[in-house]
């Protein structure tokens, strides 16, 4: 499955790449996040693989990080990985003009087992939780000084 999520953001792209760049600033707008442990490379950078912890109901989710390109401040791209789920995603930051930044995000979905059930079922959830993620970092991003 694949779709394509975008918003416009009040706040200039070298801002939205700062706060969206730092693993500390998740809590503030990933749902569920626990935790965030780098695991080889350096932050950010192609190559770079990374734990993410983040709680969904009553379980706990580990999930693989891993930046695939990184060409900051236009593009960053990564593969996340966890049981019965791998997905690529292609994240654009678009300077709209001095003050305003559109991030687009281009996402490619593959289940298996359980999961594969829900996505061909309820293909909608992936595509309104990844919206989800644009709109609190937006909210959060337009309230940060």
């Amino acid at each position: 499955m694949k779709y394509t999520t975008e918003i416009e953001i009040n706040k200039p792209i070298d801002k939205v790449i700062e706060l969206f760049y730092n693993p500390e600033n998740m809590k503030h707008w990933y749902p569920g996040f626990v935790s965030f442990e780098p695991l080889t490379g350096v932050i950010g950078k192609e190559g770079a693989k990374s734990k993410i912890i983040y709680k969904m109901g009553k379980r706990e989710i580990e999930m693989i990080q891993t930046i695939t390109k990184s060409n900051l401040p236009g593009e960053i791209w990564g593969t996340y990985k966890t049981k019965g789920i791998w997905y690529e995603v292609k994240n654009y930051f678009i300077e709209i003009d001095s003050n305003r930044t559109k991030w687009k995000s281009k996402t490619e979905l593959r289940c298996s087992g359980f999961m594969k059930l829900i996505s061909v079922f309820m293909p909608g959830m992936f595509k309104k939780q990844g919206y989800k993620y644009l709109v609190d970092f937006k909210n959060f991003a337009e309230n940060k000084n």
